[in-house]
């Protein structure tokens, strides 16, 4: 099976096709640009080196969440949007799980981390066998305090990653001192991580029709929150 995966719900994006568990071709960007910008000609590039057209593609993945409001909006739109043209399937993955894959080798403790901006981060703990991930608790918004005092049980090394891997690690290093850094070129959610959450997806339950796949939120976007605001000070 042929999945042609993206993410664009933080500051990079990535795009990535596998075939069976294999990599076949992959982009990823950490640039600034706004995904509308950058996602679709780096889905149409992709596929044309690996001399590939839509038609080869079996099933579309993509992060639809937690991460930024409007880049997994983009996201799922554009996804929708291939699948719809041809009839293609599509699954949805948690952008927290899409990180993990990316650090499988990884000995101990996976911790993805996504915006750390309000001193309050999505994310969610997996372990690692080498060949798979195993979650430990479900997607998650909580402050980096209660994140720091949970891990604080955890024995084995703590590997941060995400976004807000960076700044989680400056706060949680003088309370935590198995707490480590992964490697940058490992840290970000990609297109193959995305890819290797979805087959997992695809063979325990099955890929959905595009009208079906939706966005995945675990707080309200600042406009639902201002004007949840503006009601109560009225």
């Amino acid at each position: 099976m042929k999945i042609l995966a993206i993410d664009s719900s933080a500051i990079s994006a990535g795009c990535a096709i596998v075939d069976d568990g294999n990599l076949i071709a992959e982009s990823f960007v950490r640039v600034g640009l706004t995904h509308s910008e950058t996602l679709l000609p780096m889905v149409s590039n992709t596929l044309a080196n690996a001399k590939l057209t839509a038609d080869d593609i079996d099933c579309y993945a993509v992060s639809s969440g937690p991460g930024s409001f409007t880049g997994i909006r983009i996201g799922v739109a554009s996804v929708k949007g291939m699948a719809f043209a041809s009839g293609t399937p599509c699954v949805g993955v948690s952008t927290l799980e899409a990180i993990a894959w990316s650090c499988v080798a990884q000995d101990g403790v996976i911790c993805a981390v996504m915006d750390a901006r309000r001193q309050q981060v999505y994310n969610a703990l997996f372990t690692s066998d080498g060949q798979d991930i195993v979650r430990i608790c479900a997607d998650r918004a909580v402050s980096i305090e209660e994140l720091t005092e949970e891990l604080k049980n955890q024995q084995r090394i703590i590997h941060l990653a995400g976004d807000g891997a960076v700044l989680c690690y400056e706060s949680m290093k003088q309370s935590l001192a198995n707490v480590r850094l992964i490697p940058e070129h490992l840290r970000y959610a990609r297109g193959f991580g995305v890819a290797m959450a979805a087959r997992k997806i695809i063979k325990e339950i099955g890929a959905v029709p595009p009208e079906k796949l939706i966005p995945t939120y675990l707080r309200p976007s600042q406009a639902e929150r201002e004007k949840l605001n503006l009601k109560l000070k009225k």
